[in-house]
């Protein structure tokens, strides 16, 4: 397998419990991203990102490292600060 891809589509065939794993975390992988993203664009370090939505600091850099995952009130509490939202849709 040469790529990212080839793997996943490889795990997908052969297991695919572990292939919604995977998927499960590109997309905390990319709404974490997004929130760093964001927050660097707007100038903000993560103590004035955690000031601004009332948790520690060491709460945001343990969500940016992807050492926790954020509880969904948190999350959206942080992405609001930022100007972001969260979408949801329909599996296809």
């Amino acid at each position: 397998m040469k790529t990212w891809n080839d793997y996943k589509d490889y795990v997908k065939k052969n297991d695919p419990e572990i292939g919604k794993d995977i998927e499960d975390v590109e997309n905390i992988s990319a709404i974490v991203s997004a929130m760093i993203a964001k927050r660097n664009d707007l100038g903000l370090s993560q103590r004035e990102l955690a000031s601004m939505c009332g948790i520690p600091q060491s709460s945001v850099a343990r969500i940016e490292s992807f050492k926790t995952t954020p509880n969904l009130a948190t999350l959206i509490k942080i992405l609001r600060n930022l100007g972001l939202t969260l979408k949801i849709s329909q599996l296809a």
